[in-house]
């Protein structure tokens, strides 16, 4: 028992310090996902240890300093996506429906069959728009069906389990599918117009994932969402970033995202809402994401009940609040060295700021 916690907390050890390094291979930057998985493992491990060593020798404390020390490392990350942690969007304190803007986003899962499930999450919690990832021509022959309640659209069906689809009740202006960084990865661009008349801008994103199948770095997606965070930075327009990014919520990356763009995460202080893996509760991390400007405050964020795909659907409602510019405040502040990394990411995906389209409603 001795060889096996030895051989534990080196591996908990290496796993926990690996994350540190900068490199942007992906087997590296994954062992930032599981980060609530190794809390577990630690705390099984000080439970562990507390029964079987013997305290009079240095390994044992050794051991429990080992598995202590990670934890407390792990729970600095995760911490924020607690209940226990302050929120960072506040939430809306009185209603203006012409205002609010109620989102269901997910990846339906290219290979999933089962769209009536997800049509009935569709009818039930009656979003202003759908957002669909990874939906193809045959999700799209079964999405159209939306098209009486929902007119105003964007599709862009694709085999390789990059396309996507919006149907919106609200009219969508000036839209755009832009391949940034990947011909075969597209976004989606365009501004709402509100029933209140106001115009916000909306960019729906699904970068490629960094795994040994598809990229064995992390630069495209990050080049993707950085070059999005530096164009809200620099235009100030009230937007909503909305997608399966994935990368997760405390991610190195994701925090670059949201020091760069200013953008708020509601999710902060109210918990993690875990989308993937819906079909196993082991192995769930935050995925799927909705980041916005300080013009909006939260009115409801739900994960949904599952319907045949590896994802949850997110279901969230925002209230755009134009005369009060800070309803949140974001948690992170950015300095030189995270203008620098940003920059170096986008250079290296080999995008420009000027290749992000800027839709304003006109």
């Amino acid at each position: 028992m001795v060889i096996l916690l030895a051989a534990l907390s080196m591996a908990l050890l290496a796993m926990t310090l690996l994350p540190l390094l900068r490199s942007e291979r992906w087997w590296i930057r994954a062992l930032e996902f599981p980060r609530l998985q190794l809390c577990a493992l630690a705390v099984g491990m000080l439970a562990l240890e507390g029964i079987i060593l013997d305290f009079s020798k240095a390994e044992a404390w050794l051991f429990c300093s080992i598995a202590t020390a990670c934890l407390l490392w792990q729970l600095w990350w995760i911490a924020p996506y607690s209940p226990l942690h302050g929120t960072e969007v506040h939430s809306a304190t009185h209603v203006d429906g012409s205002r609010r803007i109620r989102l269901l986003s997910a990846n339906v899962l290219g290979t999933n069959r089962q769209a009536d499930r997800f049509l009935g999450l569709v009818d039930k919690h009656s979003p202003d728009i759908v957002l669909t990832l990874e939906s193809n021509s045959w999700w799209q022959s079964r999405l159209d069906v939306l098209e009486s309640d929902y007119p105003y659209t964007m599709k862009c069906p694709l085999e390789n389990l990059y396309g996507m689809h919006v149907y919106s009740r609200l009219p969508l202006e000036q839209t755009r599918i832009e391949y940034l960084v990947n011909k075969e990865v597209p976004s989606m661009h365009a501004a709402v117009r509100l029933r209140s008349g106001d115009c916000i801008r909306v960019r729906f994103v699904h970068p490629a994932p960094p795994s040994p199948n598809e990229s064995t770095d992390t630069t495209e997606r990050d080049a993707e969402l950085l070059v999005i965070a530096r164009n809200h930075d620099r235009e100030g327009v009230p937007t909503i970033v909305a997608g399966d990014l994935n990368d997760v919520a405390w991610s190195r990356t994701t925090r670059l995202f949201r020091k760069i763009s200013g953008m708020l995460d509601p999710r902060i202080g109210r918990g993690m809402f875990n989308t993937f893996h819906a079909a196993h509760w082991f192995l769930r991390w935050p995925l799927d994401h909705l980041f916005h400007g300080p013009q909006f405050s939260l009115c409801h964020l739900e994960r949904l009940e599952p319907f045949g795909s590896d994802h949850f659907a997110l279901l969230s409602e925002l209230q755009y609040e134009p005369a009060n510019s800070k309803s949140g405040t974001n948690s992170l502040s950015r300095d030189d060295s995270d203008e620098a990394e940003s920059r170096r990411k986008i250079d290296q995906g080999k995008v420009d700021g000027s290749d992000v389209p800027d839709p304003d409603g006109g």
